[in-house]
């Protein structure tokens, strides 16, 4: 028998500006604007012993809340990495700072919920 696989998601939620300095000319999207966004980070693996879980939830609530806060009533272009902030961009930016301590990372999922709008980020 193969060992169970599970996957564990937290979400966090923050507000921030932003622009696409790129975005089509004309386009709303070239001014600037804000959103509330909604972030999850979901771990999977194989339970760990002794306590029989993917990774503690506590933690990754921590981690993905403390990342959302470095964002939250901010610009978003003003961040290293986010300067064309778009949904894939924050997606990677939430990505490459919780890897390191969630080996097991394998989706970040950031949305727009009053406007319908949404992005998965799947991690190989």
């Amino acid at each position: 028998m193969s060992p169970a696989i599970f996957e564990i998601t937290k979400a966090a939620g923050f507000d921030a500006a932003h622009n696409l300095p790129n975005g089509p000319v004309g386009s709303p999207y070239t001014r600037l604007h804000g959103h509330s966004f909604r972030v999850e980070a979901t771990v999977r693996g194989e339970p760990v012993p002794p306590v029989g879980w993917v990774a503690d939830l506590g933690e990754l609530d921590l981690a993905l809340k403390a990342v959302a806060a470095e964002l939250d009533h901010g610009l978003l272009n003003d961040k290293p990495g986010l300067e064309s902030p778009t949904l894939e961009n924050i997606c990677v930016y939430f990505a490459e700072r919780l890897k390191p301590q969630f080996p097991g990372l394998c989706r970040v999922k950031l949305s727009r919920p009053t406007i319908g709008e949404s992005c998965t980020y799947l991690l190989s």
